[in-house]
């Protein structure tokens, strides 16, 4: 016997109540990536998908209920399979993340910020978006394009 390791129906008892508190914590994870992946619908310095992934990794691992609602989601589960099985998304979705990327990021450079420096840290940021939005597959038609970076 260890002293103060439980043992017999308490080590039971202990190992349930972390399994449980463990899936408690990874489905609130998951519903907190959810909603900010919807947020980043919206706001394109939140990326949607990488929360959607985040949120079905945390999901896989305590619900697979919420699983399944995600990933057969009528708007968010089309986000995941096609990230996960091609590292694609549809040419539609590149346009509007774009816009409203540069939209944001420019009126917020001219107009809230005055600093160079806060400028400056926008511009990287929406270079480093647009460099990984233009480097996903495009999916046309429902299938991934031929040949890597088409949009045919």
């Amino acid at each position: 016997m260890q002293p103060g390791k439980p043992q017999g129906r308490d080590a039971v008892e202990s190992a349930t109540t972390g399994s449980s508190l463990r899936k408690l914590l990874l489905m609130s994870a998951g519903v907190l990536a959810v909603g900010l992946g919807v947020i980043g619908v919206f706001l394109p310095l939140l990326p949607t998908t990488p929360f959607l992934l985040l949120a079905a990794a945390c999901f896989i691992r305590s619900s697979d209920t919420l699983y399944e609602w995600l990933t057969n989601h009528r708007w968010f589960g089309t986000y995941i399979k096609n990230y996960r099985e091609h590292r694609a998304t549809t040419r539609m979705t590149k346009v509007v993340t774009l816009a409203l990327l540069w939209g944001t990021i420019g009126y917020t450079a001219l107009v809230v910020f005055d600093g160079w420096q806060l400028r400056t840290l926008l511009l990287v940021v929406a270079l480093g978006v647009t460099i990984h939005v233009l480097s996903l597959g495009t999916i046309a038609g429902g299938r991934p394009a031929e040949g890597e970076g088409s949009d045919a």
